[in-house]
């Protein structure tokens, strides 16, 4: 078993949602963090909340650069990367195609940049930043595990195949990753995993139209929102237990999908 304490977090999407909530989990049991946020002012912010191992990169995850100067920046404040989780991303939601009611044809549909904007982040942005912290992970010894966030939406939410798309990817990349550390011998220092949250209470998610939310509410089980403290609960356990890797973790409260997405 891994121990939080002293173990380096690098956290992408860090300042907000999901990622905030990992950060804070992180520091309170005892570990350092790296977070990157293309807000500054919210990672300012982020870091009065957290406490003072904490460093900050404002980063454009789309960038190599800085996707590269985030993992520079935790070896050379820390001397390490224990847990990498690419966390920033977004939602663009629209159909592909709308035919209007009256005529039957198509007078809308989803911009090629509303589709590559999500894929960029949600996607590219998570290959560039587990790359560069793979990479110094292997070449400073580190043992840790790489944490992705999938989602329920990659099971296909109509509206969503930009983002649905990026979060079945999200999907099979631990798959691939296990894959390749263990054609190199690397499997018991580096693993890799994914989450899938449902409906979490983030502060977006919250500001919802009340009746909307009431609907979703309808599909879940348990009858509310997962708790984003939930979700970095369970990313701190995926990290300790060194038996877990590969393989996709639903935290959705026992989310029932309608038979339209």
């Amino acid at each position: 078993m891994l121990e939080i304490k002293d173990a380096v977090a690098v956290i992408t999407g860090g300042a907000s949602g999901i990622g905030l909530a990992v950060a804070k989990y992180w520091a309170a049991n005892g570990g350092k963090l790296v977070l990157g946020d293309i807000a500054e002012d919210a990672l300012a912010c982020a870091t009065d909340q957290i406490g003072p191992d904490v460093a900050t990169v404002v980063c454009d995850v789309t960038r190599e650069a800085d996707c590269a100067r985030l993992a520079d920046t935790a070896i050379e404040k820390f001397g390490q990367i224990n847990l990498v989780a690419p966390f920033a991303g977004i939602i663009m939601d629209g159909m592909m195609v709308s035919p209007d009611r009256a005529t039957g044809k198509v007078t809308r549909k989803m911009s090629l940049e509303q589709f590559q904007k999500v894929v960029d982040i949600n996607l590219t942005g998570v290959f560039l930043t587990i790359r560069e912290c793979a990479e110094r992970m292997i070449n400073h010894n580190c043992r840790g595990l790489i944490c992705l966030v999938s989602s329920t939406g990659s099971l296909g939410t109509a509206g969503q195949i930009n983002y649905a798309s990026t979060k079945a990817a999200m999907s099979v990349m631990p798959k691939v990753l296990t894959a390749e550390f263990f054609r190199r011998g690397l499997g018991s220092q580096i693993r890799s995993v994914a989450i899938a949250p449902g409906y979490v209470g983030t502060p977006m998610v919250k500001a919802m139209n009340q009746k909307a939310l009431d609907k979703i509410l309808t599909n879940v089980p348990i009858g509310r929102l997962i708790e984003p403290a939930e979700v970095a609960s369970l990313v701190g356990e995926l990290y300790r237990n060194e038996a877990l890797a590969g393989d996709i973790f639903y935290i959705h409260g026992g989310l029932r999908l309608g038979s339209k997405g």
